[in-house]
């Protein structure tokens, strides 16, 4: 890594450290739910970039379908895995939050409903290329298949207004229903959780290039063992 690189990381983790801080300390508790609600800004956060995850992994995708390029696909590949992670963590902290405020760890209600589903949806993103031998064959069809279960980021933000259910609606058309210490908390909490997704895009990013091209050497090393055995066996 280079010192320019080694800097965003040190600053990412400065802005971690702030993030807690805000969210623990300097954001008050609301009038209602106590605080309770501090789960809330890691919560949201979470959602955000689980959404943005799985957006690029649909935009980069559809460009590797038209460009070809194989860092197109390990992106999208990469991207999905940290979107599957960070959905996971949506799901526990939604749990969490619905036990304290309505006293029960999970109820089918639209907006979690088709959360889960696309936590499923991507799971089985990561599960379908692990099941294709063929590296492009598998690039081909996740990427068609990531796009498809896109659509379903959209349904879940407009599943609050669609269908009646017991989520509370955060971001309105008219903006936040909150006080401004805690909506600046939770801009703040999306942009340090945003850095965070993008640094591990990056770096494991390069360790799928990686291993990739150690595959393709392994690959060739066979072959020409293989046809070195078929030239001394003749």
């Amino acid at each position: 890594m280079k010192k320019w690189q080694w800097t965003l990381v040190a600053l990412l983790g400065i802005g971690m450290i702030i993030s807690q801080y805000m969210d623990f300390i300097a954001s008050p508790p609301e009038a209602q739910m106590g605080n309770v609600v501090r789960i809330m800004y890691f919560h949201v956060a979470s959602a955000v970039v689980a959404f943005t995850a799985f957006g690029v992994t649909a935009l980069l995708g559809l460009i590797y379908l038209v460009r070809k390029k194989w860092i197109w696909d390990q992106l999208a590949r990469v991207s999905a895995e940290i979107g599957v992670v960070y959905t996971t963590f949506v799901l526990i902290s939604g749990s969490i939050w619905g036990d304290a405020v309505w006293n029960t760890w999970w109820t089918w209600d639209p907006t979690l409903t088709t959360t889960l589903i696309l936590w499923f949806l991507y799971l089985a993103y990561i599960l379908l290329r692990a099941s294709i031998a063929d590296r492009e064959r598998a690039a081909k069809v996740a990427s068609v298949y990531g796009f498809i279960a896109a659509i379903d980021i959209p349904i879940i933000h407009q599943s609050v207004t669609w269908w009646r259910g017991i989520h509370p609606n955060v971001i309105t058309a008219q903006g936040f229903n909150m006080p401004p210490i805690m909506v600046f908390t939770l801009l703040f909490s999306f942009l340090v959780f945003l850095g965070l997704y993008s640094v591990i895009l990056w770096i494991s990013t390069m360790m799928a290039k990686d291993r990739d091209e150690l595959s393709d050497l392994r690959e060739l090393a066979r072959n020409a063992l293989a046809k070195y055995d078929e030239r001394v066996g003749s």
